[in-house]
């Protein structure tokens, strides 16, 4: 017989961890957890920790070190013909990720771009994009946009003469509730679109894990005749994107996330095929951007190519682009529809999980189809609950002030039994006391 009280709980803690690992043993697309670096536990019985913080940082892919290093040998031992000799030549080498980033994004091959940062290739696009002109002059974002894309948007107000605060509409959720509702988006482009020169929303917000609507916001927004971007930050290889087919006009996100490619990683660009065969568009001009067949001729005059390299400004850097090819190739392997429904399925475990934690509001949506793998709940002092997570159980998640805590279980890496951990160690720090 079991000891009483605590006996029993123990049971149904044992039955729940075994319940996970049963899961582990038998999901159709099991994680490719033995492809990355899984970081040692800061504290708590397991020897890794259970990492939940790829929507900040993703993990490193154990082939990253060999993509890096074979370009440094190149780089040993031919120098400067390392550009034309290398076993990946460098003049061309951003071509090797434009095939997978277009398989990643839904997009044609020359209609993406690896290049930059995300903010960089966001001003960018608002170069190309952005062209307010009489009444057509706002641009439209999430009240909850990132702060980086909330500086970006009115910096570019500012620079066509604009007053910011009347030119950046940002929506808000109506009081009381989390989200910005996809009808209330639709309906301000419906009675203000004749306004608005820019819409740029987040495609998953970083808040609060929201996923939106995307096909229906680019059809009202380019139907109410603006431009329409998305900052996918949240969203490139956490959920599967469709940009060619939704008419998008330009998307931009960065690579350190869900793509796993590194802090600070080259981030990547989409523009639709309409606009890169268009040579009216205006852009922003670099030496790189210039047709590669007559580039070094050294004309002074820009001649793009009808493709999205046509925005590029600079060289690549051989050494930050190599682990974005490192990852990649994980993503193809695995397939992004594969790994949306296995996220499906961890998230909803891990909701599961975190229902059982008695005074936990989750702030991101109830429906699967709503949310990418991002769960963010809110808690009194999240920073202190993040610390308590990792040191007393391994289990690392990242903080938003001042309350939210944010656990993201990727599929390449994170399993269900990295969920059952959360589960108990929020139960745990949360009211001191087991899980049952």
């Amino acid at each position: 017989m079991n000891g009483g009280v605590n006996g029993g709980v123990d049971d149904r803690l044992n039955d729940m961890e075994a319940e996970a690992l049963r899961l582990d043993a038998t999901d159709p697309l099991p994680a490719l957890r033995g492809d990355f670096h899984i970081p040692p536990a800061p504290g708590g019985p397991y020897a890794e920790s259970a990492y939940f913080a790829g929507n900040s940082l993703g993990l490193q892919p154990r082939s990253a070190a060999r993509w890096v290093n074979e370009e440094l040998d190149d780089w040993a031992r031919l120098a400067v013909e390392g550009h034309t000799q290398g076993r990946r030549p460098w003049v061309d080498y951003h071509e090797q990720a434009r095939e997978p980033l277009a398989r990643l994004v839904g997009g044609l091959p020359h209609e993406v771009v690896a290049m930059n940062s995300l903010t960089v290739n966001l001003h960018l696009m608002m170069a190309s994009f952005y062209r307010p002109a009489g009444e057509r002059t706002r641009i439209v974002i999430e009240d909850t946009a990132f702060p980086s894309d909330s500086y970006a948007v009115r910096s570019q107000a500012v620079h066509h003469g604009l007053d910011p605060e009347r030119t950046v509409v940002r929506l808000r959720p109506r009081p009381g509730e989390e989200h910005l509702r996809t009808g209330d988006v639709l309906g301000y482009l419906e009675r203000e679109g004749r306004h608005v020169a820019l819409l740029m929303l987040g495609g998953v917000n970083y808040l609060t894990g929201q996923l939106m609507d995307m096909p229906a916001i680019t059809e009202a927004g380019r139907a109410a005749g603006a431009a329409v971007g998305w900052d996918l930050a949240h969203a490139a290889g956490n959920v599967p994107l469709r940009l060619h087919d939704w008419d998008v006009d330009f998307a931009a996100w960065c690579s350190y996330k869900y793509l796993n490619s590194g802090p600070g990683a080259v981030a990547g660009c989409f523009v639709h095929e309409r606009h890169v065969r268009d040579p009216a568009v205006p852009k922003l001009a670099g030496w790189w951007g210039t047709d590669p067949a007559t580039r070094f001729r050294m004309a002074p005059e820009f001649s793009p190519p009808a493709t999205a390299d046509a925005w590029q400004l600079s060289n690549p850097p051989i050494l930050a682009l190599a682990p974005v090819l490192a990852s990649l190739e994980l993503f193809d392997r695995a397939g992004m529809d594969a790994l949306r429904a296995r996220s499906e399925r961890l998230t909803a475990y891990l909701a599961a999980r975190l229902s059982r934690v008695a005074g936990l509001e989750v702030v991101t949506p109830a429906d699967p189809a709503a949310r990418g793998c991002q769960l963010s709940v809110r808690v009194p002092d999240a920073a202190a609950v993040a610390g308590r997570l990792a040191a007393a159980h391994g289990v690392v998640a990242d903080t938003r002030e001042p309350d939210v805590v944010r656990l993201a279980p990727v599929p390449l890496y994170s399993t269900f039994h990295d969920c059952h951990r959360a589960g108990t160690a929020l139960r745990a720090v949360l009211d001191h006391r087991p899980d049952g």
